[in-house]
């Protein structure tokens, strides 16, 4: 499989002359042909922060580091004249919320015909016909090429997103907050979009969004992201169905599924606050709301191990949390078998409550 995207070491920070706000430490992720890579996580933990980083959409004086090669290229060290001819043609950003993304007083179709006469990937003549296939592959009339933003409802102006994204073939696409907002009817349309174009085209995608059950009907591989940093990575379905991480797991429960009373969602959820980026912590950034903390976790802030790797050490998938490190065990599976069969959402391996929901059953409890 062809790699589009290799991001290496990647640490983006706010305001870096004041003091800085690190939003994004030290991430890693790949981006295969054909492949959709989910990453996921609360509001703060830094999500969309990669998606502008991958562009260099990021407001002027962040300060970025590590490499986002882009089918091989570094797009931090690229000049001006090479990244405006990536964007949109070689990767393009789904931008999160429509309402706010697109412009209210241009029609819908020169919106989309932007990038086209931008980058001349089509000829001018053939730029119409271009935009009512376009249009047409997102299930809307080409008729509503003459429409203007407020004349669509914001299912139909999420798919003249994806069609804006599309209009110069790029090899990956960056969809942040892609479905958020919509009703479920209007989402599942859009997910099954999203699915069709890229067994069509062979494109990449790196899906963002807050929800674990949208990544799980999507993606072929998740990353949880919290505090900044990627805390587990895998095949989707094992994610988020048998999450490994605490935090992963206090993610997974925090939707319920439908006829699985067990899955009922507890009153208040995960305990605590995210954390602050502004403030420096010392060893493990989930350790404060953490139900299996250890003293340990006061002072190592663990590196993404590999969970039972085989006799060369590879695994596909990790876990940032010291029951995974060398010489220690990992916690009980949590959540249901990948194949969603055996246990209920609440328990482990064992048929006993997980450590994490066990802890939070009991701060609920009044």
């Amino acid at each position: 499989m062809t790699t589009l995207l290799d991001v290496h070491d990647l640490h983006v920070t706010y305001r870096p002359g004041t003091g800085g706000v690190p939003a994004v430490r030290g991430v890693d992720v790949a981006v295969g042909a054909g492949e959709v890579l989910g990453l996921a996580g609360e509001s703060g933990s830094g999500k969309s922060t990669v998606a502008l980083a991958l562009l260099r959409l990021l407001p002027a004086g962040t300060e970025t580091t590590g490499r986002i090669l882009l089918e091989g290229e570094d797009v931090l060290a690229m000049r001006w004249g090479r990244l405006r001819a990536v964007r949109w043609a070689g990767a393009s950003l789904v931008f999160q919320g429509a309402m706010h993304s697109l412009n209210p007083v241009r029609r819908i179709g020169d919106q989309i015909a932007e990038p086209m006469l931008l980058h001349r990937t089509v000829p001018s003549a053939r730029v119409p016909a271009r935009v009512a296939e376009l249009l047409d592959q997102v299930g809307l009339p080409p008729s509503r090429a003459r429409d203007h933003p407020h004349q669509l409802s914001g299912g139909q102006r999420q798919r003249v997103m994806i069609a804006m994204a599309l209009a110069c073939e790029p090899r990956l696409v960056i969809a942040d907050e892609a479905t958020t907002a919509l009703d479920v009817m209007i989402q599942a349309q859009i997910l099954a979009l999203l699915r069709g174009l890229i067994a069509d085209h062979g494109i990449g995608m790196l899906m963002i969004s807050h929800d674990l059950s949208v990544l799980a009907d999507t993606c072929d591989r998740v990353a949880v992201m919290y505090g900044g940093r990627i805390v587990e990575r895998g095949p989707a379905r094992e994610v988020v169905h048998a999450p490994i991480h605490p935090y992963a797991d206090a993610l997974s429960a925090a939707f319920p599924r439908i006829g699985d009373p067990a899955s009922r969602l507890a009153p208040r959820g995960l305990p605590g606050d995210p954390p602050d980026p502004s403030e420096p912590t010392r060893g493990c950034v989930f350790r404060p709301r953490c139900a299996v903390a250890e003293a340990v976790c006061a002072t190592v802030d663990p590196p993404l191990w590999p969970v039972d790797p085989d006799t060369e050490g590879h695994s596909d998938r990790h876990a940032a949390c010291v029951h995974v490190g060398p010489a220690r065990r990992p916690p009980p599976p949590q959540g249901r078998t990948a194949e969603g069969v055996g246990l209920s959402p609440s328990t482990d391996a064992s048929g006993a409550d997980s450590p994490a929901r066990r802890q939070n059953a009991e701060v609920d409890r009044p």
